[in-house]
């Protein structure tokens, strides 16, 4: 596991950095995002250093995604974007957060999810991957392998 010290969300959490928390839980905290997409625009951290959601307990991811479900349903509300897109990723910070950015037609957000759709849609290596034959070896590969906890 990569070294907490100087992860500025365990530096939030552990109240030496500041940041506007939105909301929190026991084991997970909301904030804005300091370099927003949008307005309103959070990310949802483990209160416990952890680079990958999947790693967590299952007791913090079910706090995690319980308030990132939260949070989504106050910026909708909020702020009335067509969809809060949401989604992990933790290549910059290698600490776990959700991003959680409100979206309308059009804008950046909503370009890059229409061009992923678009990619998906059009390119042959996706389409082989589509196949429903692939699928199916996709599906036994994945029930093949047991689950860790």
């Amino acid at each position: 596991m990569a070294d907490s010290t100087d992860c500025v969300f365990c530096r939030i959490v552990r109240g030496e950095a500041p940041a506007l928390v939105v909301a929190e839980s026991r084991l997970s905290l909301a904030l804005l995002d300091l370099q927003p997409l949008a307005a309103g625009h959070c990310l949802v951290v483990s209160r416990r250093h952890e680079p990958w959601w999947h790693d967590l307990t299952a007791e913090e991811t079910a706090d995690l995604f319980g308030l990132a479900r939260r949070v989504a349903r106050r910026i909708r509300r909020a702020y009335r974007p067509d969809f809060v897109a949401t989604y992990a990723r933790g290549r910059r910070i290698p600490h776990v957060h959700l991003f959680l950015v409100p979206s309308f037609a059009g804008d950046p957000v909503d370009r890059h999810f229409n061009a992923l759709e678009g990619w998906q849609e059009g390119a042959g290596t996706l389409a082989a991957l589509a196949d429903p034959a692939r699928r199916a070896e996709v599906a036994a590969r994945l029930t093949a392998v047991p689950d860790d906890d």
